[in-house]
């Protein structure tokens, strides 16, 4: 419920993946009172508990807040969908669970772009925190944290072996654990599960949190804007219920509203790029040009066979295989309702000369070429046995942007992915296409593909591929970096320390200070960024 005063010593916007995390972690000192507001509303929903459920969650808007992009010339001038959670435990609550940290170089480049502390050695200590990780046998790790990750290797459909088998015949290693001593090779993902449920930093960090008498939390409470007090931030207002309310902070207001959001509450604000913020009427606190720029995100596509052995898609297309897999469910929390549907991938170099992997796979053992692949409408499987091989690039050096179109809050920003802008994208690009190609004809594969659906056979040159992955590629829902961490004032949105620069009381702890996109999936690391965060603010501001 809504708390009684209207002073505390932190707010927190948005109780997404970040959010949850920093409230638990500065709610854990007694003497700080602690508000978090959410715009969205309650987790507690079935298809967001079950694991299989985002099918349906990805276009609910009750949950998501079914952003779309501009047209991109890139993709044939198409709008892309992006999926981002309104509710609590933000896209956690409706992601497809794969949990990766990325590569140890990954983070050496924060480092190296003048982020001190952010280096692989920095950050570890903050993955180990958070991870409680878990063997298909139920035994745990070294890792005793509150976010349980499991593996589910010995659950994996049994075609998933034959992807292993073929990336193998092409000389990629095996690893039984992206987020272990070998990140890099082919395998099966972990998830974040517990007993079968959907594991967020809700279930996690928050719920735990929340007998706190010291932590409140207000649900569907929109913020509209952020206070100043010349240069200070110095609390928020809100909307909830009709009503419009404000309260003020004694420490700090923090922004974990997301790569999206948090920018476009700067920007209503009044800190952001001065000559939009002027178009717009808005008076300018901070004259922050990077505020909604270096806009990043994973591209994929996926390519479609057809399968001479059975499939999931045997298992969940006809009525008889949903009622007997949901009874399993339903008897033991395990079976395909427990599982993300990539349960295999990895991370490669398409270049054995190369320095890092830049291509990360991945493996689904069903296909959807019945249904609306690029808006995720994954509902129902095709009636015959499929599956499909997906790619994007670890770290795409395309950068696109958003900004405010409007004072009103609840207009959605415009958003520019400007995908496949530069050369070195186009060429991984090309690199993966022919890559698919390569692992399809592998012997393990290839013996079990009846033909390719798509692209199809017919299109066999690299412009052909090229020009197929424009008119299918599709987001996979990574967006970070529109407030980017850096040292200078002219080209990123917080420091270090992730304050913003030249703002007294305002932080930013999400996936928009990404100063780049890490090679895998986002939500693993967005919790260690939360996980550090909150202990800078809890040093900065007690010191």
């Amino acid at each position: 419920m809504l708390p009684s005063v209207d002073t505390v010593d932190y707010i927190i916007v948005g109780g997404g993946t970040a959010g949850c995390v920093v409230a638990n972690r500065l709610s854990a000192n007694s003497r700080n009172q602690v508000l978090l507001l959410e715009a969205g509303g309650s987790d507690r929903r079935f298809w967001i508990r079950v694991p299989i459920g985002y099918g349906r969650t990805f276009n609910d808007p009750a949950v998501n807040w079914m952003y779309e992009t501009e047209p991109d010339p890139a993709l044939g001038g198409v709008r892309n969908f992006w999926p981002r959670g309104k509710v609590l435990g933000g896209s956690g609550s409706i992601n497809a669970m794969v949990y990766a940290r990325g590569q140890p170089g990954d983070f050496d480049d924060w480092r190296a772009q003048g982020n001190e502390g952010w280096g692989w050695s920095d950050v570890l200590p903050h993955f180990r925190a958070i991870e409680s990780r878990i063997s298909g046998a139920g035994e745990g790790t070294a890792t005793h944290g509150p976010m349980r990750v499991t593996d589910v290797s010995a659950a994996a459909h049994p075609v998933v072996r034959a992807f292993i088998a073929g990336s193998a015949e092409l000389g990629f290693r095996f690893t039984p654990d992206f987020n272990g001593a070998q990140p890099e090779g082919v395998g099966i993902y972990q998830i974040s599960t517990r007993n079968g449920w959907r594991e967020s930093t809700v279930t996690a960090f928050l719920r735990p949190a929340l007998a706190r008498k010291n932590l409140r939390l207000a649900l569907h409470a929109q913020v509209l804007r952020i206070d100043f007090e010349g240069r200070r931030a110095a609390g928020v207002t809100y909307e909830r219920a009709g009503q419009t309310l404000s309260v003020r902070a004694r420490r700090a207001v923090i922004l974990s509203a997301g790569s999206i959001n948090s920018p476009q509450l700067l920007q209503l604000s009044g800190v952001g790029p001065g000559a939009l913020l002027q178009s717009l009427g808005i008076s300018t606190v901070q004259d922050l040009s990077a505020v909604g720029q270096n806009l990043q995100d994973h591209l994929a596509v996926s390519y479609f066979y057809r399968s001479r052995v059975p499939t999931l898609n045997n298992r969940l297309y006809p009525l008889w295989g949903k009622i007997r897999a949901g009874a399993q469910y339903a008897l033991t929390r395990g079976g395909p309702l427990s599982m993300s549907v990539n349960q295999g991938g990895g991370f490669i170099r398409s270049d054995p000369q190369l320095r890092a992997p830049d291509l990360q796979l991945y493996f689904n053992p069903a296909s959807y070429t019945q249904t609306r692949v690029r808006t995720r409408r994954l509902m129902n499987p095709d009636p015959f046995p499929g599956f499909l091989l997906g790619f994007n690039s670890c770290r795409p050096t395309s950068r696109g942007h958003l900004a405010i179109r409007s004072c009103d809050p609840k207009i959605q920003p415009a958003i520019f992915p400007n995908y496949l802008s530069t050369e070195q994208d186009l060429h991984e690009v090309r690199a993966g296409t022919r890559l698919m190609r390569r692992l399809a004809a592998t012997k393990p594969l290839a013996a079990m593909i009846d033909h390719e659906m798509l692209p199809g056979a017919a299109k066999t040159t690299d412009e052909e591929l090229l020009q197929d992955f424009r008119e299918r590629a599709g987001t996979v829902f990574h967006p970070v970096s529109t407030c980017m961490m850096g040292a200078d004032p002219a080209s990123s949105v917080v420091d270090a320390r992730l304050r913003v620069h030249g703002i007294a009381g305002l932080r930013v702890i999400d996936a928009s200070i990404f100063p780049t996109l890490t090679s895998g999936n986002t939500n693993a690391p967005t919790i260690m960024v939360a996980e550090k965060g909150a202990a800078m603010a809890i040093a900065d501001e007690s010191g």
